[in-house]
């Protein structure tokens, strides 16, 4: 993932994310982080001091330098829509954090604003272009598996608020356990067996306060105004069906994260958010999983090697792999889910992708 030179990034959203991207964007050579910003202006000089990057600004000077040409939006969901689209209106392409943006308008505006402006989208999960779920692709394209006829994905998990320190976030709008981690999943799937065609699915509130155990808001309560239990049949353009379950209600569970089943053996996945293994594999026939050696690269932390893959497009012109139709396809599938339960109902996508092709060994 190289260009002739190094694209130069403008970062938005100083938090935690931040720095995680950073570890890695500072050892690529096909972006250069020359400036952030953040609605704290002490954020933003303590990341520039941190990874030495060259300008802590305001979000409007950031916006308003010629000679950024990516914006990096690490801000929190509710504002992805708005900076990206200040982006795109600045000239500027932009890779966004997940989700895309809340709701299919904000996230078609995106899309439709760079097109005409022969600007990029792209967008985070970037994990299924890690060594793990390549890996994965490579040996059901090689047909390890055969005919891929099913899926199942599990994000099996009792609450943010046993752990992190401002958990309220992820029990309101834009949070709940499909559109904090679903991504991941989803966009694991649609790496693997390709676009989907249509959904159903249902979601409930389990409990309408949640309690924090975590410092430094123990004890406080938080409302819940999203479900946090959600279910999605997904049926895929290919001809498999797939089954995911995320939930914010489950004590322990043993479940896989990911397994795929063909038609001559089945395929274990490993965890859609992080870049490594184990991955297994189960032959027709066998007695036992066979470990599969990983074989393609970024099995370690790797967030940010989409966004790279992104500024290496801008000089070949060739397509990015964690681009906007994708990460559409994602939100459409999300919100269709919710919807499915809200209305009983089936409901056929109206958005599609490309399967994203293998990165190079």
């Amino acid at each position: 993932m190289t260009s002739s030179r190094p694209v130069p990034v403008g970062l938005i959203g100083c938090g935690n994310i931040s720095g995680t991207y950073m570890q890695v964007l500072e050892k690529l050579d096909a972006v250069q982080v020359v400036a952030c910003a953040d609605m704290l202006p002490d954020a933003a000089q303590k990341l520039a001091e941190r990874f030495q990057i060259p300008r802590a600004c305001t979000v409007e000077a950031l916006l308003a330098d010629p000679a950024i040409e990516i914006v990096l939006n690490l801000t929190t969901p509710n504002a992805h829509g708005a900076i990206a689209l200040a982006a795109l209106e600045a000239g500027k392409s932009v890779y966004n954090e997940k989700p895309l943006a809340l709701s299919r308008d904000e996230a078609l505006q995106l899309l439709q604003l760079a097109a005409r402006r022969g600007l990029r989208v792209g967008a985070a999960p970037d994990t299924f272009l890690g060594g793990g779920l390549q890996t994965c692709r490579s040996l059901i394209d090689e047909g390890a598996i055969g005919m891929p006829v099913a899926a199942t994905a599990f994000m099996m998990s009792r609450g943010h608020e046993h752990w992190h320190p401002n958990p309220a976030f992820y029990y309101q709008r834009g949070g709940g356990p499909m559109f904090d981690m679903g991504p991941y999943y989803l966009t694991a799937l649609v790496s693997l067996l390709g676009p989907v065609r249509r959904v159903t699915g249902s979601a409930r509130i389990s409990r309408p306060e949640r309690t924090i155990t975590s410092q430094p808001r123990y004890g406080q309560t938080i409302r819940v105004e999203v479900p946090t239990h959600v279910v999605g049949v997904l049926d895929f353009v290919a001809g498999a069906i797939g089954v995911i379950v995320t939930t914010f209600d489950v004590q322990a569970s043993a479940l896989p994260f990911i397994e795929i089943y063909g038609t001559s053996g089945t395929l274990s996945v490993p965890d859609p958010n992080t870049f490594g293994g184990p991955i297994r594999l189960r032959a027709a026939g066998a007695s036992e999983w066979q470990d599969i050696p990983i074989s393609r690269p970024h099995t370690t932390q790797s967030r940010g090697i989409g966004l790279a893959d992104m500024a290496t497009g801008l000089y070949t012109g060739a397509p990015h792999r964690a681009n906007g139709d994708l990460a559409y396809h994602v939100l459409d599938m999300m919100l269709a889910i919710h919807e499915a339960s809200e209305d009983g109902r089936h409901i056929a996508l109206q958005s599609t992708c490309e399967r994203p092709p293998l990165l190079s060994a």
